[in-house]
């Protein structure tokens, strides 16, 4: 489980390096600054994200999803405010960021499946390790 953190916590900062390379307005300071603010951003994403999520479910549902992005932006800023070295210039940058590291995600899945040549099964990886879901 710690190892899976740690692959995700560095997949986070991968993100956020790229988005700070890809997007104008979005700038990390140093190394440190851009691992603490994936850290930070990992917590709001598993804690406050689903939150967020269930309270803004009606006008998701009426955006067809587009205003996942704009939770994910929030999400973004309010990274930006509690780092110091993580800068967002505006709430579109943070927009354009959301947006970037969905893409990101969604590339991250598919390169997955394609590395394990399609098989991959969530459900049979459970039950593998003996875990029931």
């Amino acid at each position: 489980m710690f190892i899976g953190f740690l692959i995700v916590w560095a997949l986070t900062a991968l993100g956020l390096w790229l988005v700070c390379l890809i997007v104008p307005g979005v700038r990390v300071g140093s190394a440190g600054g851009l691992w603490l603010a994936a850290l930070v951003l990992g917590f709001a994403n598993a804690f406050i994200r689903p939150v967020l999520w269930v309270l803004t479910l009606p006008l998701t549902v009426l955006s067809f999803g587009l205003f996942a992005l704009v939770v994910n932006a929030l999400l973004i800023r309010a990274t930006a405010s509690m780092v110091s070295d993580f800068e967002v210039d505006g709430f579109g940058a943070a927009m354009l960021a959301a947006f970037v590291m969905a893409l990101l995600g969604i590339l991250g899945f598919v390169l997955i499946e394609w590395w394990m040549l399609g098989s991959v099964n969530w459900m049979m990886m459970e039950h593998a390790r003996g875990r029931p879901t």
